[in-house]
């Protein structure tokens, strides 16, 4: 039971993607996500309808009845989804340890000069803003 409410709260791949399309467009129906999808992405319209109904039994959407169609609106944010999946990642792969999830990413040797400046600000201005 505590399994599958664990479940409930993350996104598997195909319903990020949904969400991903859907926190762009603010709402939309199954045809509006469907025609922001990967061009290359070929997935009948019941499909798509099943994935918008399986995101609203999450949680995840609400939907309004318009005529025949619904109305999909997302009901958490894209940030607060950030927040909870990398809550879930630093708890179940670095130990609990924030500290060690930016390591990992700061050692990574992709990260040019500007991504590194960035975050180095970025830590600069949360570090004032702690102090102030």
């Amino acid at each position: 039971m505590v399994r599958q409410k664990k479940k409930a709260e993350f996104l598997t791949e195909v319903e990020l993607e949904f969400m991903t399309r859907l926190w762009e467009l603010g709402e939309g129906t199954v045809r509006d996500v469907l025609a922001n999808l990967a061009p290359d992405r070929d997935l009948a319209y019941t499909s798509a309808a099943t994935i918008m109904r399986i995101l609203e039994q999450k949680g995840f959407v609400t939907s309004t009845k318009q005529g025949k169609t619904f109305l999909y609106r997302a009901l958490l944010s894209k940030d607060a989804y950030q927040t909870r999946s990398l809550k879930d990642l630093s708890e179940k792969l670095f130990d609990n340890t924030p500290a060690t999830l930016v390591a990992r990413l700061v050692d990574d040797n992709d990260l040019s000069k500007d991504a590194l400046n960035e975050i180095s600000e970025l830590l600069d201005r949360r570090m004032k803003n702690d102090s102030d």
